[in-house]
């Protein structure tokens, strides 16, 4: 079948010419995965995510095919991959934050970082005592906080935690936090 074949069955909803170029494709778009740090598994997610994408703006009527098809489908990949490989990089930072005043070792140290959150504004001190000491998450904290979605949250969290890095700095020299 030809690219525009595809496309015109697709735009009609002939989920055939989806099992098609699910097939024809299947291979280059996994690859472009895996040779980027990600799993079988990955892979076969972000091309099934993809192929949505592309089946629902087809379907829509909306979409206006301006390159082959493959190319596009190359190019929701390359994106869906993009930032799933962001929000595992800032699941990552998350947890090294998190382990930073986790793994407090001394009553001194500990004394310290108490001290400089409460002197934080309210709204900080809450979402940085929910995440770092009775470990929730943001979608907890988003709930129990009234804010609008978890993205509200971490940039919070963030913007707590940066205050919270500063106090410390302003306030105290490396040598407090060495034995």
């Amino acid at each position: 079948m030809k690219d525009n074949e595809v496309f015109e069955r697709i735009c009609r909803g002939d989920e055939t010419a989806l099992e098609y170029l699910y097939k024809k494709y299947y291979r280059m778009m996994t690859k472009l995965v895996i040779s980027n740090s990600g799993s079988e598994q990955e892979a076969k997610d972000i091309y099934q995510d993809a192929l949505v994408v592309f089946w629902q703006k087809a379907t829509s009527g909306n979409l206006v095919l301006t390159s082959k098809i493959s190319t596009y489908l190359y190019s929701i990949c390359q994106n869906l991959w993009r930032k799933e490989l962001d929000r595992k990089r800032r699941l990552s930072h998350e947890e090294k934050d998190g382990e930073e005043y986790i793994d407090i070792d001394t009553k001194e140290r500990s004394k310290i970082i108490t001290d400089c959150i409460g002197q934080l504004g309210e709204t900080c001190k809450k979402v940085l005592m929910f995440y770092y000491f009775d470990g929730l998450s943001m979608q907890d904290i988003a709930d129990k906080l009234g804010f609008a979605n978890t993205n509200t949250a971490k940039t919070k969290k963030y913007k707590c935690k940066k205050k919270l890095d500063e106090l410390v700095k302003s306030q105290y020299s490396e040598s407090d936090f060495l034995d």
